[in-house]
């Protein structure tokens, strides 16, 4: 795997001997248990998994690259590189501007960025309509695309299946960055649709057997399908894509459900004709960070804390399913961490704050399942880490309890 140059400043001491030693002892990834570090009063459970993934090293590579080769020129990011308050500050802090906002709002007029300006492309890609207005104004962005590998996989399918004639399912969030750009790319491949969540592809699938009126589908999706769209024509052959950020059992759920979908409609002998088999377009650290936390979901812990951004849908994921066993709280750093006894956390349904009150319990042992989103850096991890520990006088020093857990600190 490739090594980036990112700041140092994301990097964690703690956390990353930690890492090391599980690369070391599990270099093909076969095994998810956390890592559990033991400090007296508090144990710390640690998703095998989380934090920077491939895509964002290269993306904060790439930006700040960017910043340090041109000096005294005007930088823009498209929007936020990254759904980190921590990584879209710090770069903001060194003069990168952002164009537009998480969900498309104009921040700096088009007619103020030039040709003689920086673009980057974040790593959520972006869609082919903006590629063309940059292209106009005469602004190149090959040098500074931190467009993520596992994104662009996801369109090279929506291409395979468009040279098939399949029509195609986008199982995302439909305002995301990373969604509205998958759905420019594959509508100009084939009829194209993006759906939420098994409940809206049920309907698609009651349209198709005909058990609802076609015109539902257009009512629904207002919005969401391509130009032109034919619930008649478009539904007899499809594949199914997702945001890669996704919740991996949902994504398997929905094209499960439209394979048999189209079994009934179809029969069986000929479903190739009518179902692609995409597998799954999930990106590795997607995969990896879930299945990590369904192992955390095999241990006995008295809270949960997840660290991320505010809109990181794959942060969202991780906490929706700690708290299918724990009281779980999603913080974007450790200033949420007010006192022992009160938490400012996160509900991302609701897009709203909330404050808990007691969230620690008051026992002689307290266990904390600690992880992160792929987009969080490991240095907040341990900021977080070190606001718990202050709760706890009587516990180790974070050196001690490494050494405890047999974790080299050199």
């Amino acid at each position: 795997m490739k090594q980036f140059d990112i700041p140092t400043f994301y990097r964690s001491s703690f956390i990353g001997p930690i890492k090391n030693l599980r690369k070391q002892e599990d270099p093909r990834k076969k095994d998810f248990r956390p890592t559990k570090v033991d400090f007296g009063s508090v144990e710390i459970i640690l998703g095998r998994h989380f934090g920077f993934c491939y895509g964002v090293e290269n993306a904060i590579e790439i930006a700040y690259r960017a910043i340090e080769q041109n000096p005294g020129k005007r930088i823009f990011m498209l929007s936020q590189m990254i759904h980190n308050p921590v990584v879209n500050q710090d770069l903001q802090d060194r003069g990168l501007s952002f164009i537009l906002d998480t969900e498309g709002n104009q921040l700096t007029p088009w007619e103020e960025v030039s040709a003689d300006d920086i673009v980057i492309i974040p790593a959520f890609g972006t869609t082919l309509e903006i590629e063309a207005f940059l292209k106009e104004k005469g602004i190149t962005t090959e040098s500074y695309n931190t467009t993520c590998p596992f994104v662009e996989k996801v369109w090279k399918m929506a291409g395979k299946l468009g040279t098939g004639d399949y029509s195609i399912i986008i199982h995302g969030k439909f305002k995301h960055e990373e969604t509205q750009a998958t759905f420019s790319h594959s509508r100009s491949e084939s009829p194209s649709v993006v759906i939420r969540d098994i409940e809206e592809a049920r309907l698609i699938g009651d349209i198709i057997l005909g058990k609802t009126p076609s015109d539902q589908f257009y009512t629904h999706f207002e919005g969401r399908y391509s130009e032109g769209f034919d619930v008649e024509k478009d539904f007899v052959k499809l594949g199914v894509i997702n945001q890669t950020t996704m919740l991996a059992s949902e994504t398997h759920e929905i094209a499960e459900y439209f394979k048999q979908v189209m079994i009934e409609k179809y029969g069986d002998e000929d479903i190739k004709a009518h179902f692609a088999d995409t597998r799954d377009t999930l990106c590795y650290a997607t995969n990896d960070n879930q299945q990590s936390t369904y192992e955390l979901l095999q241990e006995e812990a008295d809270l949960a804390i997840v660290v991320g951004g505010y809109n990181s849908s794959n942060t969202s994921h991780l906490a929706d399913l700690c708290a299918t066993k724990f009281d779980t709280y999603f913080i974007n750093g450790p200033a949420a961490l007010e006192s022992d006894e009160r938490i400012e956390h996160f509900i991302y349904a609701e897009k709203a704050h909330r404050t808990t009150e007691g969230y620690l319990p008051k026992k002689d042992k307290v266990k904390i399942v600690v992880t992160s989103g792929a987009s969080c850096p490991d240095s907040v991890v341990e900021a977080v880490i070190d606001r718990l520990l202050s709760f706890f006088p009587e516990k180790k020093s974070k050196q001690a309890a490494l050494e405890s857990a047999g974790i080299p600190t050199t």
